[in-house]
């Protein structure tokens, strides 16, 4: 068994850090996980609106598989082998499917090219077959020059209730942010993007992002000063936004953007100034000024063998009852999934320590969702699991 880990959290009351106790273990009707299928090195798990039988796996190497029914369906429903970069933290890295999918076919992908530059690129399905994208539509969203460091791309897209694009940029790589792009709010690298892509092509900027008018900032930008943010989603009950930001040597952390505040709207998570809680570059008092910056939700330290936060999603499935509103969370190098609610303000529940009844493993590489609110786990190893009651 793995040893645990150390978690910290703040109090809305007074802001203290608590040493959460190991928990004990769920009662009846614990989660478990169950193999869906195996894949080569997936990444991320999504499904089109208002479908039910089919999941779309993404593998870090260029495809994109369809399970019909939890069968996999032999031919990808997109392959962009040749055309992208992968390996270490690049690749194939994400897939969302527009919330009008039903009727417009069209999906987005992100993912490094062979330059090692990230891209956004629209697509529109097969006009004679679901299962496939037709890859002559193809249309450049977005780029985002990359420096010559091939890790910190970022990578999910997701969109929010709002119905526009999010996409999360990592800094740019290296360690420590070289470059100052977390609080440069000149640069998209350590920012979360917020972009309408109704129109023909492209994008345009919404009206009520935060720089949209303001020269101060690039118009995309939606939040700043994150350095990774591999994993983030919403929650499909509330609309609050979650931030799984990975740190650097010390410290992992969930931002929050509530939606009734404007879901994160001009928020600078503190990056390169701050690492969770605490300053960077680490300073023996902790005394650095963390004025305008909004600070974690939670975070836990680099104790036994936890490396990188692997974000997942407040829990909204039917499948297991104790989970319900649960955000949900792993570590990529100890395999350990963990859980809290989200109470409002700098405020969360006491968690639960999942890790004895979900055991991925290590290398966890992300979490998925289906249109049922059903959560997905998904390794390197290849395996992805889907967590349901046990029984």
């Amino acid at each position: 068994m793995r040893p645990l880990l150390l978690l910290l959290f703040a109090t809305a009351a007074c802001n203290n850090f608590i040493n959460s106790a190991v928990p004990p273990p769920p009662p009846a009707g614990s989660p478990t996980l169950q193999q869906v299928d195996t894949f080569s090195y997936p990444v991320y798990l999504t499904a089109p609106p208002g479908d039910s039988s089919r999941l779309f796996v993404v593998e870090q190497g260029g495809r994109v598989k369809v399970l019909h029914n939890d069968t996999t369906r032999a031919r990808p429903f997109l392959d962009l082998r040749g055309k992208i970069s992968s390996g270490g933290e690049r690749g194939l890295l994400s897939l969302a499917f527009h919330p009008q999918y039903a009727s417009n076919g069209r999906f987005y992908v992100y993912f490094t090219n062979p330059s090692g530059n990230i891209r956004i690129v629209r697509y529109n399905v097969s006009t004679t077959d679901p299962d496939s994208a037709d890859p002559a539509t193809a249309d450049t969203v977005l780029r985002v020059a990359h420096p010559t460091y091939d890790n910190h791309n970022g990578g999910q897209l997701q969109f929010g209730p709002d119905g526009k694009l999010y996409a999360g940029i990592g800094d740019g790589g290296s360690g420590g942010d070289p470059n100052g792009n977390g609080q440069n709010k000149h640069v998209l690298l350590a920012k979360l993007l917020r972009l309408d892509v109704d129109g023909a092509s492209g994008y345009t900027i919404p009206a009520d992002n935060p720089f949209a008018t303001d020269t101060s900032g690039a118009p995309e930008i939606w939040a700043y000063g994150l350095r990774n943010p591999w994993r983030f989603s919403f929650d499909k009950s509330t609309g609050d936004l979650f931030i799984a930001d990975v740190g650097q040597d010390t410290w992992e952390e969930v931002d929050v953007g509530e939606a009734g505040a404007g879901q994160g709207k001009g928020l600078n998570y503190g990056w390169n100034n701050m690492e969770g809680f605490h300053c960077y570059p680490p300073d023996p008092n902790d005394a650095c000024s963390r004025g305008g910056f909004t600070l974690p939700v939670a975070a836990y330290a680099h104790a036994n063998g936890a490396c990188s936060i692997t974000g997942g999603y407040v829990y909204r499935g039917s499948k297991v009852a104790l989970l319900k509103g649960y955000y949900l969370f792993a570590d990529y190098c100890a395999g350990t999934v963990r859980a809290f609610k989200y109470l409002g303000g700098s405020s969360i529940s006491a968690p639960l320590n999942l890790t004895e009844v979900l055991s991925p493993g290590s290398l966890v590489s992300s979490f998925g969702q289906d249109e049922k609110g059903d959560v997905y786990i998904m390794t390197l190893n290849g395996t992805v699991f889907r967590i349901v009651a046990a029984p």
